[in-house]
């Protein structure tokens, strides 16, 4: 038996490859269209998405104003987790990402596990957005009597098809609607800081400290429910990790990835933390709900013609960001998976413009089946969706540090170089990020409902898992045995 052959099934047995440079097959066919602009903008996009723009109003409701505290606590371990990435793929860009370090340093049964549960994580957001773009739609009274099932509908073919053309469009797509987001944003806080400052009425309360003190504190309903809420504001990170996978798609990642990577940072403080905390206090917590954007309740309180009207186009925006990414990383998660024989061999195809259409189309087929959820419970389906979107989440960053754990552990063993930029602290962060993450899951489960009801699903989600890996198993060894040829 060969060398090569030794490499392969080392592989395949759980132990990463030896010797040459891990090279990911799925990374063949694949233009590298990206810019720096792109990248960029790709960061400033995953950090801000549906979770701020439509999930912080109920959130709000619920915890009171110490919901800015979870989204500092989660955005931290949310930067340890794009760092640990970012580290990876100045080792070896990859748009297979994280699916493609764990196939080199957990092996195949590792790489089906964290691309399936990225899959989950997608699939279940592409729900979530589209739902969140009808129900943002509907505020509008020319949309107000379209069923919202249909509007979802809407949504996803609008986004699907300009991600279907080239990555080019993707790429175009996204930079615009970051520069929205964060141009309204920076507009939200702006108007806010004055009507602070100068005590302006705002729905016939005065903004300031006195609107948290006045209704509680920070505190209004004790940590508790603060605590049980942070499973739904790591929805709210979910897209960090998409410019890892975008950096297989552009030039010099080495110059673009750590500038993107290292901005995250300031942008979850000033746009999450700044944005909750501004909220809190220009209106009662009481005021704001989980079927209308928080951002809109502020504008339709201010009175102000037209201003609310623009927000929820934003918010519009917002949903369809997140909706273009889920289509866009899923595609390239999932040819790295075929290619490997770990997923349906159609999810592999590439079309003319380097688009691996078989995995868009793929998860797009799972928002149609967010279309008929939307159709028979328009009320439940975004709770409901995020909810098992968090787990895939939580698996998403689990095998991320996982990955990161064992690349460190491979290069204190002198078999891999640590680039210069690098996850500080390791492997202490890792450590503690998988602890946090872990107590999340237990989080759900304590606050009962929903969230119980997801958690007590794990043993069918492994279960899945487990079956899967023996349905595809001998098609991902022919596989290893034909490339070691």
């Amino acid at each position: 038996m060969s060398d090569r052959t030794l490499t392969a099934a080392d592989e395949l047995a759980g132990e990463p490859a030896k010797g040459s440079p891990h090279v990911d097959a799925g990374d063949d066919g694949y233009n590298k269209d990206l810019k720096s602009r792109h990248i960029n903008m790709i960061a400033i996009g995953g950090a801000i998405g549906t979770g701020l723009f439509m999930g912080a109003g109920g959130r709000m409701r619920d915890a009171g104003p110490s919901l800015f505290i979870a989204y500092a606590i989660c955005g931290v371990f949310a930067f340890f987790v794009v760092r640990a990435l970012g580290e990876l793929v100045l080792y070896r860009p990859s748009s297979g990402a994280f699916v493609s370090y764990a196939r080199e340093f957990m092996g195949e049964k590792g790489a089906f596990a964290a691309g399936w549960l990225y899959f989950l994580n997608w699939s279940t957001t592409t729900v979530a957005d589209i739902t969140a773009a009808a129900v943002f739609a509907h505020y509008w009274s020319l949309f107000s009597d379209v069923p919202q099932w249909i509007l979802a509908l809407i949504a996803l073919a609008i986004v699907l098809t300009a991600n279907l053309i080239s990555v080019k469009y993707f790429g175009e797509m996204e930079f615009w609607f970051a520069i929205i987001k964060v141009a309204a944003l920076v507009l939200f806080m702006l108007i806010g800081i004055f009507l602070v400052v100068t005590q302006h009425d705002v729905g016939g309360h005065t903004p300031g400290l006195a609107t948290m003190g006045d209704n509680g504190g920070i505190f209004p309903n004790g940590m508790m429910p603060m605590l049980l809420l942070i499973q739904g504001v790591v929805f709210a990170y979910a897209s960090v990790e998409l410019c890892g996978v975008a950096a297989g798609e552009t030039e010099n990642p080495e110059k673009i990835m750590p500038k993107a990577i290292n901005s995250i940072m300031w942008r979850v403080g000033v746009f999450y933390v700044g944005s909750v905390v501004l909220l809190a206090l220009l209106l009662p917590y009481t005021a704001y709900t989980g079927d209308q954007s928080p951002f809109v309740t502020v504008f339709d309180k201010l009175g102000v013609s037209g201003a609310a009207d623009i927000m929820n186009l934003v918010v519009l925006t917002a949903a369809l960001s997140s909706l273009n990414s889920g289509l866009y990383s899923t595609g390239r998660i999932l040819r790295s998976m075929s290619v490997a024989g770990s997923a349906p061999k159609f999810t592999g195809v590439m079309n003319k413009g380097g688009v691996p259409y078989g995995g868009v189309l793929f998860t797009a087929a799972f928002g149609v089946m967010g279309v008929f959820l939307n159709y028979r419970m328009p009320k439940d389906a975004f709770e409901l969706v995020i909810n098992f979107a968090s787990i895939g989440i939580l698996g998403t960053w689990g095998m991320i540090m996982l990955c990161s754990l064992l690349f460190w552990r491979a290069a204190k063993e002198g078999k891999v170089s640590r680039p210069g930029y690098n996850l500080p602290w390791a492997p202490y962060t890792q450590i503690v990020t998988l602890v946090f993450l872990v107590s999340v899951v237990f989080l759900m489960w304590h606050g009962g409902g929903i969230g119980r009801t997801t958690v007590n699903c794990l043993p069918l989600i492994a279960a899945a898992l487990v079956g899967g890996w023996f349905l595809v198993r001998k098609r991902v060894a022919e596989v290893a045995a034909e490339r070691a040829k």
